[in-house]
């Protein structure tokens, strides 16, 4: 289980603890009159229900295992407590005093929680919208990113100045490239492949000319790729 879920969890049992304290150690009369008359069991139900509706976002929100879609989700936390806390201050009122008609307390705390249920969906679908962007991304992305990741790498095994010169080239012109990719540009990316494993190879042998030889096909590729990057805007 989450170890963030298990913390939440443990400080959610602690307030519930506390709520049934407040709830069954007070007076059971007030005013000469029960309390447990009136809105009091329709506020206790209510407020149970807030409880679990919390906890249930929180593990929505908390099962996720990446830092951004945490993030993302954090909203429907911060939806679910602030309804819990409204509910808990509405139905405080309403088992503290028995003279509250059950049928007021059964709407006012409907309303709370169909506003709460609504935001909360509301949020997650946000949420849930926001992470497919982000992912989306994340994939059209990738082939500039692992580039870049691996045109670094041959830079730090270039072990002349002249191999240096002409892997900085290469990882410079692959760095500042679009990072947006889509599959109108597949075909270049293809060709950028093969010759970036031509140039790998003769940087790590130590082949200057052939070195040379890759850097100016690469680098004219990548161009083209660019080009081609600007008419798809």
């Amino acid at each position: 289980m989450n170890k963030k879920f298990v913390s939440y969890l443990i400080c959610w049992a602690i307030f519930l603890a506390l709520f049934h304290v407040i709830v069954f150690v007070t007076p059971s009369e007030i005013a000469g009159m029960s309390k447990f008359g009136g809105g009091f069991w329709i506020g206790y139900g209510f407020t149970l229900a807030a409880f679990l509706g919390q906890l249930l976002c929180a593990w929505l929100a908390f099962r996720v295992g990446e830092k951004p879609k945490l993030f993302y989700k954090l909203p429907l936390v911060f939806i679910s407590f602030t309804t819990l806390v409204l509910t808990m201050i509405a139905t405080t009122v309403f088992m503290a005093v028995p003279q509250v008609p059950a049928w007021i307390a059964a709407i006012v705390c409907s309303v709370l929680t169909a506003f709460g249920a609504l935001a909360a969906i509301r949020a997650k679908a946000a949420a849930e919208t926001v992470s497919e962007i982000d992912e989306k991304v994340k994939a059209k992305t990738a082939f500039i990113k692992e580039l870049t990741a691996r045109a670094e790498s041959v830079l730090a095994g270039a072990q002349t100045p002249e191999l240096k010169t002409e892997a900085k080239r290469v990882y410079e012109a692959i760095r500042y490239s679009d990072p947006m990719s889509n599959k109108a540009l597949a075909e270049i990316e293809a060709k950028i492949a093969v010759p970036f494993e031509r140039f790998a190879k003769s940087v790590s042998s130590g082949d200057v000319a052939g070195t040379k030889l890759a850097a100016e096909n690469l680098i004219l590729l990548l161009n083209e790729r660019a080009a081609k990057c600007k008419l798809l805007k």
